[in-house]
């Protein structure tokens, strides 16, 4: 289900606040009804109209990106950096990233322009693990990865439960390469919870969103998910808001 105004500016009608205008002024009917509330949700079943002219549902597409370094997580940006989007102009449909990765940080992002598959994903409930690989300044000690597996105390309250696992230390360079699963999308959240341990991140990937992998593709690369892939991410979901 979708708010009703974000349907009709996703089908190209209007911006997201010009459809609430249209609404509040009763130029939308939902299943030959007029509609003049906001906060409506309607599905892929329900017909609108907005004054007589259908509204039509794009086909749903579902994309995973490996994100460079150096990208915004949005579908533009008014300092004119690049964005997630830009690697998408060649589809007719208006995608948009399922949370987001923070300007320097590579790694998987999933796109769609299905706000029930996003917003599903996306709740609070939804455990899907995320394996991230951070370099960070120093070397963190046992006790302090077990307090980030315990949870931490950040500004926006204690994180769940995480795993950590150490890759690989420079003694030299006082520099380590740690593995951290989370399954949380706050936002900075793992460069805020090293740093909580004092450890500055460096550079950081999400290498796994569940079971999604960047197999096969290098930073800028994209592919289409199976039918079966966002079936079984549904289920994920789905699974852990029980």
């Amino acid at each position: 289900m979708e708010r009703l105004q974000k349907v009709i500016a996703h089908a190209g009608f209007a911006s997201r606040r010009k459809a609430e205008q249209m609404i509040l002024e009763g130029h939308v009917k939902v299943n030959g009804k007029v509609v003049k509330e906001l906060g409506v949700k309607v599905s892929g079943s329900d017909r609108v109209e907005v004054d007589g002219i259908p509204v039509e549902r794009e086909e749903p597409v579902y994309f995973l990106l490996y994100k460079p370094r150096g990208v915004i997580s949005s579908v533009s940006d008014d300092k004119g950096r690049k964005v997630v989007t830009d690697f998408f102009h060649s589809i007719e449909q208006r995608v948009y990233p399922i949370g987001r990765l923070d300007y320097e940080t590579s790694g998987l992002l999933l796109l769609t322009n299905d706000g029930e598959f996003a917003n599903l994903l996306m709740h609070p409930k939804s455990e899907i693990e995320k394996v991230y690989v951070a370099k960070v300044k120093g070397i963190p000690t046992r006790e302090k990865l077990k307090s980030l597996e315990r949870g931490i105390r950040l500004e926006d309250g204690k994180t769940a439960p995480a795993k950590t696992k150490v890759l690989s230390i420079d003694k030299k360079k006082q520099t380590a390469i740690v593995e951290l699963v989370i399954h949380e999308g706050r936002n900075r959240q793992v460069r805020r919870m090293f740093e909580a341990i004092g450890h500055q991140v460096m550079k950081l990937k999400r290498e796994r969103y569940g079971f999604l992998t960047l197999q096969g593709l290098t930073a800028g690369d994209a592919r289409e998910l199976t039918a079966h892939e966002v079936k079984q991410l549904r289920a994920l979901a789905q699974q852990s808001e029980r």
